[in-house]
């Protein structure tokens, strides 16, 4: 692959992000899917994949984050870690790469930006259990390869059922509002900035989703 300009790739760390952000094409015109299932992954993994893309030229580096996993340590501290490492934008004139990495946060997991689809809820979650339960009220969900299949792409499937992107990112970014004016450490996601950072760079440019693996 040579080198691109205003180029995405968008890193999830596992299959939910992978098929949510695949059934975005009806939304995203240019976005090009690399047809790969995520694996289990982990910071180290995640760094290694970062590394691969700023070599081969993106200008953009996004990265979906389950704060879930990374509440406790020593998770919580190899995560800080990474992000500190790619705080400042790559800049290598010589080898003609310039590559911004971004980290996109949701507490507890993705799923919360799905219920979001639905309805705003600013509940504490100590489990992704209670969560699933609250998005099974709204919409039948399962945290499944097989389910995400059967689906035909879950942003539709969840449109379908009554949910709304706009909404989504609405209450995404009201979780934010909340999170920056009460300084909670809970139920927010930073997805919906994503949504709106891929709409602006969508008109310049193919965005790549390729999972961790």
């Amino acid at each position: 692959m040579g080198k691109l300009r205003q180029t995405a790739l968008i890193l999830g760390e596992g299959p939910t992000e992978f098929f949510y952000f695949k059934s975005l094409c009806d939304v995203f015109k240019r976005l090009t899917i690399k047809p790969d299932y995520p694996k289990h992954t982990n910071i180290k993994e995640l760094d290694a994949k970062i590394a691969e893309g700023v070599a081969m030229g993106y200008s953009h580096i996004f990265c979906i984050i389950d704060m879930d996993t990374k509440d406790k340590e020593p998770e919580r501290s190899q995560y800080q870690k990474i992000k500190a490492k790619y705080a400042k934008p790559i800049n290598k004139p010589k080898k003609g790469i310039y590559c911004e990495v971004e980290f996109f946060e949701t507490h507890r997991c993705t799923e919360l930006f799905f219920l979001y689809y639905f309805r705003y809820t600013s509940r504490p979650y100590e489990t992704q259990e209670p969560l699933l339960k609250d998005l099974n009220q709204c919409v039948e969900y399962r945290k499944t390869i097989e389910f995400f299949i059967k689906t035909k792409g879950l942003h539709g499937y969840f449109e379908r059922n009554g949910g709304s992107l706009e909404k989504a990112i609405a209450n995404a970014n009201r979780s934010m509002d909340e999170k920056l004016k009460d300084g909670r450490d809970y139920t927010y996601s930073e997805l919906g900035r994503l949504i709106e950072k891929l709409t602006q760079l969508q008109r310049l440019s193919a965005v790549i989703i390729l999972p961790i693996t």
